[in-house]
C-alpha cells in the first residue's frame, strides 16, 4: 500500500482519518497562509481554499511514493472572507457578526505525489447561525476553550458549537474540515487503502 501523509496540524482531520481506520502520518506544512491570501485576487473563495490545500500538500519533503493530502477551509459571509480568530475577543466579534446570518464554509483539498497534483476537490457548506442571546455567547466563549482559535468560524460543529446553528446544509465531514467520502474514494484509487 502507498503511504499517506496528512499535511495538516488539525486535530479533527487526524481524528476523522483515524476513526475511518486510515493509516497515515502527519507532517505539518509550515505554509505561510497569510502570504497566499494576500496575493489572492478575489473570485471564488472555494478556489482559494483549494490553492491553500495545494500549497500545504506540496510543502512536506517526503518519499516519492507517498501521497500527500492537504486541506483548508475559507469562511465567507456577505462577501467578506474571514481568518481564524487570534483571541477570545476576536472570536466574540466574529460570532456576533455571524449571528442571525448564513455563512459559507469553502472546503478545499489537494493531493500531491512526487511534486505533481493528482487530485483537487472543493465543496461548500452553508450554515445559518441562530440569533443567540448575549448570555449564551458569554457562556459559550467561557466553555469553548481552544476551539475559538482553532477553527475559522470559532466553533467546533462536532461539539458545543452545534448549539450555534438553526440550519446547516452540507456534508458533515466537510464542515469539520475533511470531506471523508471523496477522500476515501481518492485513497482507494491511489492505492492507499484496498478497493
Amino acid at each position: 500500500m502507498t503511504p499517506l501523509i496528512l499535511a495538516s496540524g488539525s486535530a479533527i482531520r487526524r481524528q476523522i482519518l483515524e476513526s475511518a481506520g486510515i493509516p497515515f502520518s502527519v507532517q505539518t506544512s509550515g505554509v505561510d497562509e497569510d502570504f497566499i491570501k494576500a496575493g489572492w485576487q478575489g473570485g471564488d473563495p472555494s478556489e482559494l481554499a483549494v490553492r491553500l490545500a495545494e500549497a500545504k500538500a506540496r510543502a512536506p519533503q517526503v518519499a516519492s511514493d507517498a501521497l500527500v493530502l492537504g486541506a483548508d477551509q475559507v469562511l465567507s459571509c456577505e462577501g467578506e472572507l474571514f481568518d481564524k480568530a487570534r483571541s477570545v475577543e476576536e472570536a466574540r466579534q466574529r460570532l456576533q457578526h455571524l449571528r442571525g446570518k448564513t455563512h459559507t464554509l469553502h472546503s478545499g483539498l489537494a493531493a500531491v505525489r512526487s511534486g505533481d497534483v493528482v487530485w483537487r476537490y472543493r465543496t461548500e457548506s452553508h450554515l445559518t447561525v441562530r440569533t443567540f442571546s448575549d448570555a449564551f455567547l458569554a457562556d459559550y466563549l467561557d466553555k469553548a476553550g481552544d476551539v475559538l482559535t482553532a477553527s475559522v468560524g470559532a466553533y467546533a460543529y462536532e461539539g458545543l458549537g452545534a448549539q450555534l446553528f438553526d440550519q446547516v446544509e452540507g456534508d458533515y465531514y466537510a464542515i469539520l474540515g475533511l470531506p471523508l467520502l471523496p477522500v476515501l474514494d481518492l485513497l482507494r484509487r491511489e492505492g492507499v487503502i484496498a478497493l
